[in-house]
């Protein structure tokens, strides 16, 4: 009975800031329907609200201290739920096969592909003869093919491949089809032929994307280059005009943040229009006297925050920035303050609630890291008083302060998720977001103030100037020896576990914060605990990798780019394909081959080298990127049964598949395709 007078005694001290821990409880009910293995029945929805309803009910008879637990679990109920009903929410066809043929549809949005090649995303699609049912609502076609000016609206046709988004490239791993079956996205490929324009351009629906178009290629021509790509990038999200070394080099300086418009680029918008027309409005006598200026200049800031979101193209990265705006400045309105850890709870509740998906993101995990990270810190340094020192000093001091706050908050999920560490992104941070804030946004608000009368060139034009300087400091910054280091991805604990202990830091008010220190810490300790799978086998059979004692080694040097590039990046290994390749053991006739426990492991990359295998025994496993036929007793690992069990992982003697780690769900591939791969094949 102690233990639970304490417990209640000590969520009484926290009346007042229990609801900073309501986005918390959502996203563990989140969280939990995104790790099932099963897509839950309606039985399991129904007993979940009859659990809300008992928690709410509850919570009227208890005493005052337990009230807190009851309602955390119907938010936690109601995250599970809400995840539920978004994920069937946006169900559409996805394609189960692979194909070849015509492809027809109207250009949705353009960007540009890993490999540097203009991607475009289609709705409206027509596939050969797939009938409607099947057919995906959403289509993104990389062109490596004669392409023309496109622009939104337009609806093209060409001669396309075609396949299901890809699943995890090892087990455990990133899930693209989760992500693409939340954008609606049913299928994925390329062409390498010329695209035809098959109607002129219909702007219904995509007005706003045709609008952002025009506004990035007015932009770009009069900042050609890289500068104007750049440009381009910040004021409409648009990344097209933008090259693949300058995009590595923004990304190993630790400024890649600095091309999504997002938290920064949202808060540096409003902070400068609402500071601007506090000042001109407190200069006007009529309105000073009769209007509360604060609250005049926090609508005009929320309507340059709503049109710089229409303009951005309202990714889901400017979403979150908009709502964690509109909270702020609505906090101004309804006179609270503006920036508190209640404030990044409503905006966090909101995204949440209308994206559940989103918290599996690193941005979304990163933007409220640093957040909430920023806040906090500066409001218990608020209760010490003004900051000593002179007041020029001070600007300078708190630019340090929240740059190293930020960029320690950011770093474990960036680590996770990318497998990079940028050991100068604090120097760059320093170097070049003073300068986004004070010339290039400033810059970019000017420009479209004057936009409509034609005088836009000369603050693109200083606007220009500053995003040259930051690309010139992240080119200095990356070319540094050692600038970007390489960490191999965690256990899938860990994350939740340094969550865990910086949300108790932060949320939590006494000396008990401190408690928050022990996860983090055992996070930390597991992170390097955590053993990388002995050998790993792509979902077509196309690419072996194997861990040796240099490192992992790839079958082969060239194919399958995109798997062996995540394979060693997951590693923590910064070397190419080609060098990982020159690691391989054993290579014999076109079949190479690894002893790995006892057991032999060979490689089959084309029809060739599968003749010169007639049988095998129990004691080998056969990967094969053709389809095999093999008599004799061992485990064969072809194109055909892949697809039904995705990429292996092969550790301690056991086998594991990337269907047996992600289980059946929504976003599962549909193994019933089976009969039309062979064909397609």
């Amino acid at each position: 009975m102690r233990v639970l007078a304490r417990v209640e005694t000590a969520l009484l001290n926290q009346t007042g800031y229990l609801f900073q821990w309501s986005p918390v409880c959502l996203a563990v009910g989140i969280g939990l329907y995104f790790s099932l293995r099963f897509e839950p029945g309606w039985m399991i929805y129904a007993g979940l609200v009859v659990v809300i309803a008992i928690c709410l009910g509850m919570a009227r008879w208890l005493p005052s201290g337990w009230v807190a637990l009851t309602t955390g679990g119907a938010l936690i109920a109601t995250g599970f739920i809400l995840a539920g009903v978004r994920a069937h929410t946006v169900a559409e066809p996805v394609l189960s096969w692979r194909y070849y043929g015509p492809v027809e549809g109207r250009v949705v949005a353009m960007d540009r592909s890993a490999s540097d090649a203009l991607r475009v995303t289609l709705d409206q699609v027509r596939i050969g003869d797939v009938p409607g049912d099947q057919r995906p609502q959403r289509v993104r076609l990389s062109l490596h093919g004669g392409v023309r000016s496109l622009s939104p609206g337009q609806r093209i046709m060409t001669t396309a491949h075609l396949s299901p988004p890809q699943g995890p490239v090892e087990p455990g791993g990133f899930d693209f089809r989760r992500h693409a079956w939340f954008q609606r996205l049913g299928a994925v490929g390329y062409t390498r032929v010329p695209v035809l324009i098959a109607a002129a351009p219909r702007v219904d629906g995509v007005r706003i994307t045709a609008w952002r178009m025009a506004i990035s290629q007015h932009v770009r021509t009069i900042l050609p280059g890289e500068i104007g790509g750049f440009a381009a990038a910040v004021t409409t999200g648009d990344r097209g005009g933008m090259g693949q070394e300058t995009l590595n080099s923004l990304r190993a300086s630790n400024l890649a943040h600095l091309l999504a418009i997002s938290g920064l680029h949202m808060g540096l918008l409003t902070g400068f229009v609402y500071l601007m027309c506090r000042m001109v409005f407190s200069t006007i006598p009529a309105l000073a006297l009769r209007i509360p200026v604060r609250k005049l200049a926090a609508v005009c800031a929320m309507v340059s925050a709503t049109i710089y979101l229409l303009l951005s193209g309202g990714n889901v990265a400017t979403e979150r920035a908009f709502v964690m705006a509109s909270v702020m400045l609505m906090a101004i309105l309804i006179d609270r303050r503006a920036i508190s850890l209640r404030a990044v709870a409503v905006a966090a509740l909101i995204v949440l609630t209308l994206r559940p998906e989103s918290l599996l993101s690193p941005g979304f995990q990163m933007s409220f890291a640093a957040t909430t990270a920023l806040v906090a810190v500066f409001g218990a340094l608020r209760d010490f008083g003004p900051m000593p020192g002179p007041k020029w000093l001070k600007p300078v001091v708190g630019l340090l302060m929240s740059s190293a706050i930020a960029g320690f908050a950011t770093a474990p999920i960036g680590a996770a998720h990318f497998n990079t560490m940028s050991h100068y992104g604090l120097l760059a941070n320093m170097l070049s977001v003073p300068v986004m804030g004070t010339i290039v946004v400033p810059s970019a608000v000017v420009a479209a103030l004057l936009s409509p009368i034609g005088l836009e060139a000369v603050p693109l034009a200083a606007m220009g100037l500053g995003l040259e300087w930051i690309l010139m400091v992240s080119q200095k910054v990356s070319g540094l020896d050692g600038a970007l280091g390489y960490v191999v991805s965690p256990p899938f604990y860990v994350l939740p576990l340094i969550a865990l202990g910086g949300l108790w830091l932060a949320l939590w008010q006494g000396r008990a914060k401190w408690v928050g220190m022990a996860p983090i810490a055992a996070a930390l300790m597991l992170w390097g605990q955590g053993d990388r799978p002995d050998i790993l086998v792509a979902d077509n059979g196309g690419l072996v990798g194997v861990m040796t004692e240099q490192g992992r080694a790839l079958s082969k040097k060239k194919g399958s780019g995109f798997v062996a590039t995540v394979w060693l990046e997951n590693d923590g290994d910064g070397t190419d394909q080609q060098k990982a390749a020159s690691r391989w053991p054993n290579n014999t006739n076109g079949i190479q081959r690894y002893d790995w426990l006892g057991k032999e492991v060979l490689h089959i990359t084309g029809k060739r080298a599968a003749q010169g295998i007639s049988d095998c025994n129990a004691n080998q496993i056969v990967v094969s990127a053709v389809t095999l036929q093999l008599p004799g007793g061992c485990e064969v690992f072809d194109p055909k049964r892949l697809l039904s069990t995705g990429s292996l992982s092969l550790s301690d003697g056991k086998i594991t598949t990337t269907k047996e780690a992600m289980g059946d769900r929504l976003w599962s591939p549909n193994t019933s395709g089976d009969r039309k791969f062979e064909k397609a094949q």
